[in-house]
């Protein structure tokens, strides 16, 4: 393939990526609406968005690997809404990726400057992993300091995606005592959008729902106030778990293998941080939306928080709430004597109204 021929692939819309690779419009629609359906869209949104996506021009992405595990990456090789397949080829132009790509050294970087150079002003840039500010060289690509190539190749950039909780927050290399100096990249870039996909790792389809989104709508998702899209982190993990009833019963495990876990309690005595922790873990699952840790039996650890390392022991529960039920009752039966308290002085004033002398009052008796 020569160049001309690479730059038309490059710029074709979405819908002719589709067409080329054999998908037709029903697939298309069915992708659409479960796209619609990711980012917490009606129903009705799935036409308009296959109408925005069909003709989208598929954006340059630079995905950039600083401080990290690989565990972001190999996150988004595992999505299934779209695949990673679709996703690449169809959807955006994955122009460099270190550990995708198939070009290295001189070449692989090539790639990025011509992608940030044809691109000003439009391409996006995936950031997995925080950048060491204590030592700038203690992390390198091609000899050159992550905070350089961070800053050099967001200056053109449309948006900025920080992928996992390393990018989000500093995460694992950030953890007491840091001796890197790791850093957040919303601490390093103030003058363009970043958009924090939290998680270790993150959901692959909170991933590619975000650049779905952005494609089809050409803006960013709202986000809450840690920058993340409210779609995805709008609600804690703990609001949608199925084991919710049994904490709303008072009913938990009390060891991983005692009766209460064999039959699915509630997590929370064993350390689960699903109720400060927010994510859609518990409604889109992994693998497929196979499963997900709660469901596999161990706690949360709140990976899509900020310090979540240091923030306590994984297996250290939370402060124990006042029992759900006996808190209902409680409060039942407090309205219940309010109520009745309410009645026994109105009817009391009604007599006394009546034989032409006033009574004491509950207003009187709050005063």
């Amino acid at each position: 393939m020569d160049l001309l021929e690479y730059r038309a692939t490059r710029t074709k819309t979405v819908g002719e990526a589709l067409e080329q690779h054999g998908i037709d419009r029903r697939d298309f629609l069915k992708l659409c609406a479960a796209m619609a359906t990711l980012l917490a869209l009606p129903a009705s949104a799935a036409e308009q968005l296959a109408v925005a996506l069909a003709k989208a021009r598929r954006p340059s992405v630079i995905w950039l690997s600083f401080q990290e595990c690989t565990g972001c990456t190999e996150s988004l090789t595992r999505s299934h809404s779209p695949s990673l397949e679709s996703l690449i080829f169809d959807m955006i132009s994955l122009d460099y990726h270190h550990t995708l790509q198939a070009a290295s050294g001189e070449a692989a970087e090539a790639a990025r400057e011509a992608a940030m150079k044809e691109n000003a002003g439009k391409y996006l840039v995936a950031v997995d992993g925080s950048v060491p500010m204590g030592n700038p060289g203690y992390s390198t690509i091609a000899g050159v300091a992550n905070i350089d190539v961070l800053r050099e190749t967001a200056k053109d950039a449309a948006a900025i995606l920080a992928v996992g909780t390393c990018a989000a927050y500093g995460g694992l290399p950030a953890a007491q005592p840091n001796p890197t100096g790791a850093v957040a990249i919303s601490e390093l870039i103030k003058d363009k959008p970043v958009v924090n996909i939290p998680g270790c790792p993150p959901i692959p389809t909170v991933i590619t729902g975000v650049i779905a989104h952005y494609l089809a709508f050409g803006a960013l998702p709202e986000l809450d106030a840690l920058g993340r899209p409210k779609a995805f982190y709008g609600e804690t993990i703990h609001d949608r778990c199925y084991r919710r009833p049994f904490y709303d019963q008072g009913k938990f495990a009390e060891t991983f293998d005692d009766e209460g876990a064999r039959r699915g309690w509630c997590l929370f005595k064993l350390g689960c941080k699903g109720p400060v922790t927010y994510n859609a873990c518990a409604t889109m699952k992994w693998n497929g939306g196979v499963s997900f840790p709660i469901q596999s039996g161990h706690g949360c650890i709140g990976c899509s928080e900020p310090n979540f390392w240091d923030a306590g022991g994984f297996y250290e529960a939370l402060s124990m709430p006042a029992h759900p039920l006996k808190v209902g009752a409680a409060a039942a039966a407090a309205g219940v004597a309010a109520g009745a308290a309410v009645t026994f002085f109105n009817r009391k004033k009604k007599g006394a109204a009546k034989a032409g002398h006033e009574t004491t009052t509950l207003e009187d008796l709050e005063r």
